[in-house]
């Protein structure tokens, strides 16, 4: 009852969710994304096993992100696997026929959200560790929360995507964003970054860049 009246683990909590708000968005896109190009009932179970998968990464990665952090080259691999990601979204739907078909796509998608998610997940646990402030109580509910805001927000991404299809593109485009931004981020490029300023948004953006313009390369090669 003490801690319900502590004004510090309030104050704590309403950090971590709007910090989950601000951070959920992208691992709502890619789940979107991914899951966007199967039937209905594959798209909840998508949705549900790959946030609920997320967040069991996200209570592992909570001991150890702070660490992986200060290894070198992680992030530009990590950076490298979102832009892979963010191609092959973009690429969009392969017919899959049959009922193998369905669950080969459910396990797709249940896989390309996990990786990306693992990618993402470094900086956002950190910043809800943060915000904890060493409260196990705290960084629990932080992580319990999560799971509703990504589930939420991915049930409405497919819905405007499906809607307005540019959403695809913005997504996309979105995760080449991180994955620029998550390369430069890395250790082993910190000095180099720093004395070239301009990186922290020319990184970004050609991840972006990078990704839609692939993506496009790679549907314009589809046949009919």
């Amino acid at each position: 009852m003490e801690m319900l009246q502590n004004a510090e683990f309030w104050i704590g909590l309403i950090k971590i969710i709007w910090i989950n708000i601000i951070l959920s968005g992208d691992n709502a896109v890619v789940i979107a994304l991914a899951a966007r190009s199967l039937p209905a009932e594959q798209q909840k179970k998508a949705i549900m096993f790959g946030s609920g998968a997320a967040v069991v990464l996200r209570i592992g990665l909570t001991v150890v992100a702070a660490k992986l952090l200060e290894l070198s080259y992680l992030q530009i691999i990590g950076g490298i696997l979102l832009l892979w990601i963010g191609t092959q979204l973009l690429h969009g739907e392969e017919e899959d026929n049959g009922e193998d078909g369905e669950k080969a796509g459910l396990w797709v998608a249940i896989r390309t959200i996990l990786i990306a998610d693992l990618v993402m997940s470094l900086d956002n646990v950190i910043a809800v560790a943060a915000a904890a402030k060493g409260s196990m109580t705290l960084l629990v509910l932080g992580l319990a929360i999560s799971i509703p805001l990504v589930i939420f927000g991915s049930k409405l991404m497919i819905k405007l995507m499906d809607r307005f299809p540019v959403i695809i593109i913005l997504g996309a485009g979105l995760i080449g964003w991180v994955g620029g931004e998550t390369i430069v981020s890395d250790v082993a490029l910190k000095s180099f970054v720093e004395a070239n300023s301009w990186l922290h948004l020319a990184g970004p953006a050609l991840g972006a860049a990078l990704v839609l313009a692939i993506g496009k390369l790679g549907n314009k090669s589809k046949p009919e």
